[in-house]
């Protein structure tokens, strides 16, 4: 068979570069599913602070009003051309209506109506209380009162105004034995209750009635805000916008904690408007009606004039027959006169809404000027006929313009005074605002849900900055090569081990005794057979016995179970053993054997202090030392295997493990035992290990899997190599095989009986 080059090219490339993008990512991967307690917890205290800012917030409420907005009114436009030419045509938008409703033009009068500037709160009411109520009470406006609910009683307000000095000021009430007393820190007054009262402060006066307030000296706080301070709060509650795409349809909303005040208080808005909205569409009609009161009666006064004038013309000299010219400029100049007038009209109506310099007054001016001076041309034309005729014309021309102009103006008047009687403004009310009592927020759910979300994001991110920043130990071979030390064991957790070690009372943790057929218990064989082909030759051929020191980076990595055991295992081979607990700070390896911390190393060293031998000079009697040795060494009731403690607490190990008496302690249990194995206190906790060292054929570094930190290790190799003490392995310990802990390393297996 011949593979293609693409295959070649696959199997020649090495699996580890192969499957680096996927290692990276499982072991991200694999990072959080171990820090899955963190995350879960974050996502728990998520969960706390979502469930608890739901009850702590007051549900939020909504009440919305419908308004629409007529692009033409249906005022002075309704009389016609002739009337409404004269009036500036107006139209209304949607939006700047909009803003005009956000107007304090607008909500002052809801303001002052229903009493917003006066604010109760309850100082009693704490962080506790609001989650264990999950709703607090708020204060009710309406036009007789001010009046809010409380744990001790209803508080009930119907006036309170105060001097400028006073305003955003807090006073506080309380009920007491005769009424009530108001104070703000300074002044103190009281008063009755259901009755008016002014006080004298040192600021200004305080006006305030008070009907109900709380028993039991119940403080209230009460604040008179400013104007621009509760119309600024309002605001912030009330939205105002357009209803789809130019519509004319105005939507208002407005949200709070208690659907009852909200509703009131949007009522109120919607109807300032209309009202305002009302007043100022009949505004013009007003004032033209106004205009045209003050122009009739002297209209009519000119009209009677200009008739009795011409009456007596007629009657002095008779009926005159003008020609066919005279009459071509009485039409004329008769047709310029109503222009006149009408111009003249419109110029009286505007100048009272504008200046002289109004571009519209300027153009009339204009016109004006343009019919005189054709007028005037009229004129002299005429005074080329007789001076009867001229007469005749003049009066004419006077009686039929002034009367023409006084029957359009009362004509007017009274379609005016019509229109004036049904005057209505643009906006229509669509929608009142009604009570739905729905809350609308807080979302529970949503919070709740988003809460945890966060907090499981910061879980994660506190697990990945915890891996970032303590690199524990997990990988065998990139352990090797980090430190140059070969990993000569790694010890796989005994699931029995774990279950007694929840119990604090057993303390029985051989593997012989509970774990004989697990992979654990085959791990320290496996080291143990490690270690004897391990060793020096010369010490192997020797009659001395061999040391093994294990020791660790830092406690809790387990170097006691892994000493205990491992002598257990030696014990097999028929040799005498001895374990010496070298930890004479807080060694803890006679409860392994089940055994007495007392009359051990320690006790031992310190004879020289005690008198009991004197290890200072040179002659020591073999045999007294001897006997007073065995005296120290405890059988443990295995086989083979004899134990030295820690003995009594002691203030300076180093300086007794540097003594003569430990050299002769050694050298005389080396005649004893084919193996002696110490266990040593930790490299970074204490420099006893590096003293202890210097006695040791095999120096072993345990090391804690998925808990021990890289770093940590590497400085204590370094140690221990400053001290010329070479770690000759390193045990892996607690290793962990599961879907979670890939990079654990375990090629042990069961073989055997398994019961």
């Amino acid at each position: 068979m011949v593979m293609n080059n693409m295959d070649s090219k696959d199997l020649s490339m090495p699996m580890g570069e192969k499957d680096n993008d996927n290692i990276d990512l499982m072991a991200l991967v694999l990072v959080l599913v171990r820090g899955w307690k963190i995350i879960a917890l974050m996502a728990l205290l998520g969960f706390l602070i979502g469930f608890l800012y739901t009850r702590y917030v007051n549900p939020t409420f909504q009440s919305d009003a419908l308004i629409q907005i007529e692009e033409n009114t249906q005022g002075v436009e309704a009389l016609g051309e002739n009337i409404s030419g004269l009036v500036k045509e107006e139209t209304s938008k949607a939006e700047t209506e909009a803003e005009l409703i956000r107007s304090r033009m607008i909500l002052e009068p809801v303001v002052d109506l229903l009493n917003l500037r006066t604010r109760l709160t309850d100082p009693n009411i704490g962080y506790i209380d609001r989650i264990k109520n999950n709703r607090i009470d708020t204060q009710i406006n309406t036009p007789d009162s001010v009046s809010l609910n409380t744990g001790n009683g209803l508080v009930q307000i119907e006036q309170f105004d105060v001097a400028p000095e006073y305003l955003n000021q807090s006073f506080t009430l309380i009920r007491s034995a005769t009424g009530f007393i108001l104070s703000n820190g300074f002044d103190e007054f009281k008063g009755q209750l259901g009755q008016p009262h002014q006080f004298e402060g040192l600021n200004g006066q305080i006006n305030i009635t008070v009907t109900e307030l709380p028993t039991d000296s119940y403080p209230i706080n009460i604040t008179k805000q400013t104007l621009k301070t509760t119309t600024d709060a309002i605001n912030s509650t009330l939205s105002v916008e357009e209803r789809g795409d130019q519509t004319s349809i105005i939507q208002l909303s407005m949200i709070g904690t208690n659907q009852q005040q909200i509703t009131i208080i949007l009522n109120q808005i919607v109807q300032s408007y209309v009202d305002q909205n009302q007043s100022r569409g009949s505004e013009e009609t007003t004032k033209t009606l106004a205009f045209m009161e003050t122009q009739i009666p002297a209209l009519k006064e000119k009209l009677e004039n200009s008739e009795a004038l011409f009456n007596s013309f007629r009657k002095k000299y008779g009926t005159i027959d003008v020609g066919k010219e005279a009459e071509l400029l009485l039409n004329e100049k008769s047709r310029i006169g109503e222009q006149l007038n009408d111009l003249k009209l419109k110029k009286a109506d505007l100048t009272t809404y504008y200046t002289e310099e109004h571009p519209m007054v300027i153009q009339i001016n204009e016109q004006l000027k343009v019919l005189n001076s054709r007028t005037q041309a009229i004129d002299n034309t005429v005074a080329g006929l007789p001076e009867i005729q001229r007469e005749f014309l003049k009066l004419s021309e006077d009686t039929a313009l002034n009367r023409e102009i006084y029957l359009t103006l009362l004509k007017n008047y009274e379609q005016l005074k019509i229109v004036e009687a049904g005057q209505i403004g643009y906006a229509r009310i669509l929608d009142r605002p009604t009570s739905t009592f729905d809350a609308i927020a807080p979302n529970k759910l949503q919070i709740i849900m988003l809460t945890v979300l966060i907090g499981t994001m910061l879980g994660i991110i506190l697990v990945l900055l915890k891996n970032l920043i303590r690199n524990v130990v997990k990988d065998p071979e990139h352990l090797e090569a980090k430190t140059g030390i070969p990993v000569i064991a790694t010890i796989p957790r005994s699931p029995s081990i774990s279950k007694l070690g929840k119990n604090k009372k057993n303390t029985d943790r051989m593997l012989a005794h509970v774990d004989h057929n697990g992979l654990s218990y085959e791990a320290i064989k496996s080291l143990r057979t490690n270690l004897i082909f391990g060793m020096p030759i010369g010490a192997v051929a020797g009659q001395s016995a061999k040391v093994i020191l294990i020791t660790g980076e830092s406690p809790g990595v387990g170097k006691s179970f892994i000493t205990a055991n491992l002598a257990e295992v030696f014990s097999q081979l028929n040799k005498k053993i001895l374990v010496i607990d070298g930890d004479m700070r807080l060694g803890e390896l006679h409860k392994m054997f089940g055994m007495s911390q007392h009359e051990g190393l320690a006790d031992y060293l310190l004879q020289d202090e005690t008198g009991l031998i004197p290890v200072s000079e040179p002659q020591i009697n073999t045999d007294i030392s001897k006997l007073n040795l065995e005296s120290f060494i405890q059988p443990t009731g295995m086989k083979h295997i004899d134990f030295i403690s820690r003995g009594r607490q002691s203030h300076n190990p180093t300086s007794l493990l540097t003594g003569e008496s430990f050299n002769h302690l050694m050298a005389e249990l080396k005649k004893q035992y084919d193996y002696i194995v110490i266990d040593a206190p930790p490299i970074l906790a204490a420099s006893d290990a590096m003293v202890l060292g210097q006695h040791a054929d095999k120096v072993l570094l345990v090391t804690k899997f998925n808990h021990s930190v890289e770093g940590q290790l590497v400085y204590a190799i370094k140690q221990m190599s400053r001290a010329n003490v070479q770690v000759d392995g390193i045990i892996l310990n607690d290793v962990r095989q599961s879907i979670i802990n890939k990079y654990s390393y375990n090629y042990h297996y069961a073989y055997g009986h398994t019961q």
